[in-house]
């Protein structure tokens, strides 16, 4: 599997991703179990608790870094195979292969050195529904771009199909 604390330079209690699903092309899903031990539901709204906005649109940026990582992986080792340098290509370690469709697998070797990425900008940020305790957030999202070390992702986080926040996110990646 894919350990997304390998990935993200977060630790509790500000890691909001707790599964990368899957990666197909330059689309990902990762996951976040929203639960009532989260530490912003002491006060943010304790009446009713209430995932915050900025935690939902962070929680999107570390997915997609995870995203943008596992791709970058899986496009080296595709370069490394093609160009018959075996050890180099990052065959499958040991876990789950599986995969989601043509997409990679859970299994696949990530960098050596992940790198760690900067949220630069966020566009077009609506929230479209309210995050409780207890709902499964599927972040998701497709990187639209990605050149030096420069990337823009369309990130739409959902409680099971229905679209909670959607926003377009610009990170610049450290070399």
């Amino acid at each position: 599997m894919v350990d997304v604390r390998r990935l993200l330079p977060h630790r509790y209690p500000f890691l909001m991703v707790d599964a990368f699903v899957h990666q197909e092309g330059d689309a990902f899903e990762c996951r976040k179990n929203v639960s009532h031990n989260e530490p912003f539901f002491a006060g943010h709204f304790p009446q009713e608790p209430v995932m915050p906005g900025v935690m939902i649109v962070e929680a999107l940026a570390q997915a997609a870094a995870v995203g943008l990582q596992v791709r970058e992986a899986a496009a080296a080792s595709a370069a490394a195979a093609a160009s018959g340098d075996a050890a180099a290509s990052g065959a499958a370690a040991s876990g789950d292969a599986s995969t989601a469709g043509d997409g990679v697998a859970a299994g696949d070797r990530v960098a050596a050195e992940p790198q760690v990425g900067y949220l630069t900008g966020i566009e077009r940020a609506r929230f479209r529904r309210k995050v409780v305790p207890g709902d499964v957030l599927r972040l998701t999202g497709t990187i639209s771009r990605f050149r030096r070390g420069l990337c823009t992702v369309e990130a739409v986080a959902l409680v099971g199909d229905e679209v909670a926040a959607e926003a377009t996110l610009s990170f610049a990646f450290a070399r």
